[in-house]
């Protein structure tokens, strides 16, 4: 089922959630278990974040220095085959533009469609610290708005080389949304129209990046609506459950967190993880009373301050 149908059937709120693979060298188990430590709490679709090959060197016996090429974080696309298919939980595969060239995009949608995967979330990706080298056939999308457009040309039967009688591939189409504005963005008017335009090319729904004020999230959606954008928009939620996320979720992700918060926390050091599941039932309690349909959780690889915060919704 794709995500617009999942909010266009809700009957009450939905809970989704957002995890990563596990590091090179570690066991899916560790995912899997997450799964299943949320799978009572019926998830209607679960997010499974991509990551594209970066460098690092290592300094050999010799004094020479050897650079690598790898990824730290593979296995996006069996993940969410292992999810949709073993547990019937739809998934939300994460695509990039940085890294990958459209033929390698078109191939991953192309698998993704044989595992019965017809959900992604169309992002540019953080910045990558080696450029990769690219076959002059290929070519790569720049920005998020040409992969949202790339997979609309799947979707409605269009591949990079022309093929007779090809089939449309089903595909829900997300994109991010940022409430506080997207960093790079000289001002928020600029931020907007290209969420629009987005919108225009293809993308379904919104699901924005993780807040803690949910003021910004309605004078978003206000914003949103004023100039056009009527698809679906899914407030993140992160739980603060470590002091020292005060200062790595801002320079991180690029969001406020409020004084209230941050000062009952300073306060409170000990109480840090309770602080932070009461902040979340809060603003969740108010955001459903406004009639927000889904919320998403930021799970990455720990669901124990979720599912309490779950529960006690």
């Amino acid at each position: 089922m794709y995500v617009i149908e999942h909010l266009e059937n809700a009957r009450n709120p939905l809970f989704s959630y957002e995890i990563i693979p596990p590091a090179r060298g570690k066991s899916v188990k560790d995912i899997l278990d997450i799964v299943e430590q949320i799978y009572p709490y019926e998830p209607p679709f679960i997010d499974v974040t991509s990551h594209s090959a970066e460098a690092y060197y290592e300094e050999l016996n010799d004094g020479m220095v050897r650079r690598r090429i790898r990824k730290k974080r593979p296995g996006t696309i069996s993940i969410c085959g292992i999810i949709q298919n073993r547990y019937n939980i739809d998934t939300v595969a994460h695509l990039l533009c940085r890294g990958f060239t459209k033929e390698e995009t078109e191939d991953a949608m192309i698998e993704l469609n044989y595992l019965g995967i017809h959900n992604v979330l169309a992002v540019r990706g953080d910045e990558i610290n080696y450029k990769p080298p690219r076959d002059f056939n290929r070519s790569a999308n720049v920005y998020a708005i040409d992969l949202v457009e790339q997979l609309n040309d799947l979707k409605n039967g269009k591949y990079i080389e022309s093929i007779s009688n090809a089939e449309p591939m089903p595909i829900c189409i997300g994109v991010g949304g940022y409430p506080e504005k997207h960093y790079e963005s000289p001002n928020y008017k600029t931020d907007l129209m290209h969420l629009k335009r987005k919108v225009e090319k293809g993308a379904d729904y919104i699901v924005t990046q993780m807040l803690f004020d949910n003021s910004a999230y309605f004078d978003f959606v206000k914003k949103c609506q004023e100039v056009g954008i009527t698809v679906p928009i899914i407030p993140g939620i992160k739980i603060i459950n470590k002091v020292s996320q005060l200062t790595s979720i801002p320079k991180k992700f690029f969001v406020n967190l409020p004084e209230e918060l941050v000062d009952e926390i300073m306060e409170n050091r000990k109480h840090v993880r309770e602080i932070g599941r009461n902040w979340a039932v809060k603003q969740c309690k108010e955001l459903m009373e406004h009639g927000v349909k889904c919320l998403h959780f930021y799970i990455m690889t720990d669901a124990t301050s979720v599912i309490k915060v779950i529960k006690n919704l």
